[in-house]
């Protein structure tokens, strides 16, 4: 019986009493990968001169520290709290991990300041950062096809005590709803708005994209094709327009009229096509449609889906869809498409999938508040949006970071939860030997997150370039 025993009397690893140790240590140590990586890349000095005549005092930390350390309050993500900013300035080891001095972490109250200074024309500057730090990726990939995707994302703060912008949205939740355009995983510009804000809401789409395709023009490539994917909510013919004047492509989805269900229900079996991709089999066909108040014909495809995750669907149980576009119609965007070998795009069956595919664009709205988080901290509808505009900008920096500096260890792919268990959550230890500071961790840390390579490649970051 003493054999089956499950504790061993004469085990010495019993721990007996704690103490207070003096040595500087972090349960955050993997953000020094990102300090680093911040203090290379060279945005930093772009931020102080952007941002600067925020600081009304010397006395008062510089903006590059505050913005640094508001970066990694979203990285770390632990809490999405001000007050934790009291918390983080009574901690040594997470002060060192950030390169910073005890001393000049910030409280709360200094958080708090930082945002209530900032005016609402100092917007549009963390928009024109958003737009150089877009140049910058370009100039590193330098895509032949430029394939942005334009959405709204809801913000619910539906049980947040009374404050302005937050008004009820499309999903039955009181909350904001800004309007965002991405490209692959990054946000790379977006317009804070209250949750009344419909998708196409005045002239903020057409301005937006003005704004875009004239600084992709300028800056990168006069002739790059670039194509726009959108969902019905933007169904509109005066964008259509303003897209077709652009010279860029669109695939949007429509609103299903009874006229056209009549129509497609009245084709001959020999008129439809089928597409099938992965678990999904499509039956489609091509139409062109002149709504009532339309001036042209535009070119359609309505498809409705036979069988979803390999279960076929009931005829009255498809969610048939139609969308639009101007692709393969003979425009400038076509000539373009056709010079950098992406004419395959003209055929019906790959818009069926670059459209669902869409919803890739979604799922960087949901890493985004995987990332950050949906309810803002602050009554003023002003302060609240410099909050999220930093956010935005933080996630951008995070999305960098995992491309140039984790992808050893973590896929591009990865929402920050992983990230955080990954990499960021490290046990380390900082001294100061022979005039260095350096950060300890666990020889099975070390060799397991390959933490001397991702050290150098934080080190060597590519340079962020500001584009005049």
């Amino acid at each position: 019986m003493r054999n089956n025993s499950t504790q061993n009397p004469k085990s010495n690893n019993f721990i007996d009493s704690v103490e207070i140790t003096n040595d500087t240590l972090t349960s955050r140590g993997g953000l020094s990968l990102f300090v680093r990586y911040l203090r290379n890349v060279g945005l930093m000095p772009h931020l102080e001169s952007e941002f600067g005549s925020i600081r009304k005092s010397r006395k008062g930390q510089a903006v590059t520290e505050i913005f640094k350390q508001l970066f990694c309050f979203f990285l770390d993500g632990t809490s999405r709290h001000l007050v934790y900013f009291d918390a983080l300035k009574r901690d040594e080891g997470y002060a060192a991990s950030i390169e910073t001095e005890p001393e000049q972490m910030l409280s709360s109250h200094a958080i708090k300041r930082f945002f209530k200074a900032i005016y609402w024309p100092t917007m549009q500057v963390f928009r024109a950062v958003l737009l150089q730090l877009f140049l910058w990726r370009l100039q590193l990939v330098k895509p032949v096809l430029i394939m942005l995707g334009l959405d709204t994302m809801v913000m619910d703060n539906d049980d947040a005590l009374k404050r302005h912008g937050v008004k009820p949205t499309y999903k039955n939740r009181k909350g904001f709803q800004p309007l965002q355009l991405n490209w692959g995983g990054f946000i790379i510009d977006a317009l804070f708005r209250a949750g009344d804000k419909h998708s196409n809401h005045g002239q903020d789409v057409e301005k937006m994209l003005r704004r875009i395709v004239a600084a992709i023009r300028k800056h990168y490539d006069a002739e790059v094709a670039i194509v726009l994917r959108l969902d019905s909510g933007f169904f509109d013919q005066k964008l259509f327009k303003v897209f077709e004047e652009l010279q860029i492509g669109y695939i949007c989805g429509g609103k299903l009229y009874d006229d056209v269900k009549s129509y497609v229900s009245q084709c001959d079996e020999s008129y439809w096509g089928h597409y099938e991709h992965s678990d999904q089999i499509w039956r489609f066909i091509e139409l062109g449609d002149r709504r009532g108040n339309w001036k042209q014909f535009r070119r359609a495809i309505f498809c409705s889906p036979l069988c979803e995750d390999r279960q076929y669907v009931f005829k009255f149980e498809r969610p048939d869809t139609i969308i639009y576009t101007n692709l393969g119609m003979g425009s400038a965007v076509d000539q373009k498409l056709e010079a950098c070998g992406r004419s395959d795009l003209f055929a019906p069956q790959v818009l069926i999938q670059s459209y669902h595919e869409r919803g890739s664009d979604e799922l960087v709205n949901r890493a985004l508040k995987d990332f950050g988080f949906e309810q803002l901290p602050f009554k003023r509808f002003g302060h609240n949006a410099a909050f999220y505009y930093t956010m935005i900008i933080a996630f951008f920096l995070y999305e960098a970071f995992k491309l140039d500096v984790c992808s050893p260890v973590v896929k591009a792919s990865a929402y920050a939860t992983t990230v955080r268990r990954k990499l960021i959550d490290v046990a380390a230890k900082v001294i100061r030997h022979s005039g260095k500071i350096i950060l300890k961790v666990t020889e099975a840390t070390f060799q397991a997150l390959e933490f001397l390579q991702l050290w150098e490649k934080g080190s060597a970051p590519p340079r962020f370039v500001w584009q005049s």
